[in-house]
């Protein structure tokens, strides 16, 4: 049963999920008047100063989170909460300012609301990264079909710990070593062709990073220097730029790198980062305090930004009429709550008027500064730069495009659903597909894909497909209309039909397969991809490559494995009547009619009811006759003999259970072939009593 205490503290916990954090903070303050044990204590202390901040308290929520750091130093943890909220408020602040109209709030809270996916705003969206906001440089392709630049992908394995998650569909890729991150050989090529300025600034950026590992930081400096005169409007370059001053101790010229990088991509964590770290190296620790918060609110799991921010909160390291506070709307309440005192939202309002001066009065200076150093910068760039035009790199010149850059390698014809190997190579989907059939290895450099193949994860490489598609669209659609014409004619069921030459199929019994053969895998792969999920088994002929007559079988389930082999489960469907054998790609094909019992009525009908019973009864017996092992086995194969239809012909080809019973009796593929060239049921029948007859004869002797 609770103790009295414990009601109490979940009577608290209940009021700060419904935001009555008024009463939250008078229950945890009632409750400590009644604790002891310091570390106790301490644990709700902080509950106590996360409930007056979120309610707009913070003077007294400093004091409180101050007091609980006397008794031991408070751990990130317990901070987390405030962190969270301030970072949330920021989001949602920037997010009103900008349904008001507002930019002017909104630019200032650092455009905390990240844009849509694919929306880099770096003017070059068709060819960024999603991570870092800037040119693919280095480009990967995950199994999803996205791209990001190599450096981005391994900074992002590394700083989370886990599995890279991509940043436009979630999915969580299977890379696991840095080994498995190849460069896109195709895309690659085509970047570095198209915007050589851009690859150069890229490669100077590379070197740099080496100089910098490797403790040279003057060299590294000059590294970047030129690849910002290559590259003015690159962000990353100025965060990278800023990281390298504040090593050499240049904090002032850190800040300005950093507010260049924030002010080029707003939507950009790590320039909110780089800001925040050259602020506390100034001691302007309210303000960094601020870069890190915004860059929580673009992206919350950052644990750069959350172990800076908890080392920022720290009590004693702010004031608590920061001009922090002042930046926060009043806090959201329960009904109950808006009826009682006002103090956090006055206590807000006040802080937020003495903010707007402050603010204002900082942002004049400050782009009194820019504009008075861009004017510079643009005397000091007249004399070492030459004087041309930026290049843009929203477009590609149509001129420029040549449609030989994006040939598959296998087929020499445009990409057709292009797809990128764990290798880097790049191929159509189909062309891909035929190969791996053969060989599991890249048709290019021969790297084991087994891994691959069991994943049978083809996903199509969207910038490559999106570059055609806007690029290429004529020779797009050609390829289209050769596909979909190749498809409408493997889609077609009663002209070269896929012929699989093995064994007997019957209708309506399972005749599990395993495939190995090449021919044979593209033939299930085809079925599948048109949506027939069909084919015709037949048995083989000495003559004419497979006999006369089959059945169509449909495909129920695949399964894969490593070496490109699969054990398909089917079930017979239709039988037919090969009109005209044929061959295509490595396997047979056949034109089919499909054949149907021919119906009887009247006298024949009850002739017919009368012999279907008998035969019946004399299959159950022989069934039972069987001993337990062998009747278990047939069973597990083809499963239990099936009842009696209730429509003897309802259906074209008649009872199920004849079917089932040719199967499992120990005739040969010969001996059972002319039972499914019949169309008369009768016929049937009496075929199959003289089999059951001869059996129970050998049986007696």
């Amino acid at each position: 049963m609770e103790t009295e205490s414990e009601s109490m503290l979940h009577l608290a916990a209940e009021a700060f999920k419904s935001k009555n954090f008024d009463l939250a903070a008078d229950i945890y303050e009632c409750q400590l008047a009644c604790l002891g044990d310091p570390e106790s204590r301490r644990e709700l202390m902080v509950k106590r100063a996360d409930a007056l901040a979120f309610g707009g308290k913070f003077t007294e929520a400093f004091d409180v989170y101050r007091q609980a750091s006397e008794i031991e130093r408070l751990r990130p943890a317990h901070l987390a909460n405030l962190i969270e909220y301030l970072s949330g408020t920021i989001r949602r602040q920037d997010g009103g300012e900008r349904q008001r109209g507002n930019p002017y709030r909104a630019k200032e809270a650092g455009a905390a609301v990240c844009p849509g996916a694919g929306a880099t705003g770096c003017g070059y969206e068709d060819f960024s990264c999603r991570i870092c906001l800037s040119f693919l440089f280095e480009p990967v392709t995950l199994t999803c079909g996205h791209c990001f630049c190599k450096k981005c992908l391994e900074r992002e394995r590394k700083e989370k710990e886990r599995p890279v998650v991509c940043k436009e569909c979630r999915n969580v890729s299977a890379v696991s070593d840095s080994l498995s991150l190849r460069v896109n050989v195709v895309l690659s090529n085509l970047l570095a062709k198209w915007f050589p300025t851009q690859y150069q600034a890229g490669q100077l950026r590379r070197e740099g990073n080496g100089l910098y590992a490797e403790k040279k930081m003057e060299a590294a400096l000059e590294k970047y220097n030129q690849a910002i005169l290559t590259a003015p409007t690159d962000h990353i370059l100025f965060s990278n730029r800023s990281q390298i001053h504040s090593s050499l101790k240049r904090h002032e010229k850190a800040l300005m790198d950093a507010e260049m990088a924030c002010r080029l991509m707003p939507h950009w964590p790590k320039g909110h980062i780089r800001k925040g770290q050259a602020l506390v190296s100034l001691g302007r620790t309210e303000e960094a305090l601020r870069e890190y918060l915004v860059c929580l609110s673009i992206e919350p799991d950052c644990k750069l930004a959350k172990t800076e921010a908890h080392k920022t909160l720290s009590p004693g390291s702010l004031s608590p009429e920061s001009y922090l506070t002042s930046t926060l709307p009043a806090p959201e309440r329960s009904p109950k709550e808006n009826q009682s005192k006002s103090q956090g939202g006055a206590e807000a309002r006040r802080f937020d008027q003495c903010f707007l001066t402050k603010r204002k009065r900082r942002i004049s200076e400050e782009e009194a500064k820019v504009e008075l150093h861009g004017k510079n910068n643009d005397h000091k760039r007249s004399k070492s730069e030459p004087n041309e035009e930026p290049e843009y790199l929203s477009s590609v010149d149509d001129d420029f495009f040549d449609p030989a850059d994006l040939e598959c390698p296998l087929c020499m014809r445009l990409f057709y659903e292009p797809v990128t190997t764990p290798c880097g190579h790049t191929f159509c989907l189909q062309c891909l597909e035929r190969c791996l059939d053969h060989n599991p290895k890249c048709p290019l450099c021969k790297e084991d894909m087994s891994e691959y193949l069991v994943q049978r994860k083809y996903c199509k490489t969207v910038i490559i497909e999106n570059l055609i598609s806007k690029y290429l669209p004529s020779e797009l659609m050609e390829r289209q209309k050769i596909h979909l014409e190749e498809m409408a004619e493997l889609s077609n069921l009663n002209k070269n039909v896929p012929i699989f030459v093995c064994t007997m199929a019957f209708p309506t019994v399972p005749c599990p397969l395993h495939i190995f053969e090449p021919c044979y895998r593209l033939m299930i792969r085809r079925c599948m991809e048109t949506g027939t999920n069909c084919f015709g088994m037949c048995l083989g002929d000495d003559l004419k490559g497979f006999a006369d007559y089959g059945c169509l079988l449909e495909i129920r389930d695949v399964k894969f494995f490593s070496d490109g082999r699969s054990v398909v489960d089917t079930i017979g469907k239709r039988r037919f009547k090969v009109i005209q054998h044929s061959e295509r790609d490595g396997y047979n094909t056949a034109d089919i009619e499909y054949l149907e019992d021919v119906k009887v009525e009247g006298v024949a009908e009850r002739e017919l009811q009368c012999l279907h019973d008998v035969v019946y009864e004399q299959a159950v017996y022989w069934v039972n006759s069987l001993k337990a092992e062998q009747k278990a086995r047939i069973e597990g194969h083809f499963g239990p003999m099936p009842d009696k239809d209730s429509e003897l012909q309802a259906s074209p080809n008649g009872p199920s259970w004849c079917w089932w019973l040719l199967a499992v009796l120990p005739l040969e593929g010969r001996a059972q072939l002319p039972f499914l060239a019949l169309t008369s049921l009768r016929d049937r029948l009496s075929g199959i009593r003289k089999v059951l007859l001869f059996m129970s004869q050998n049986r007696s002797r």
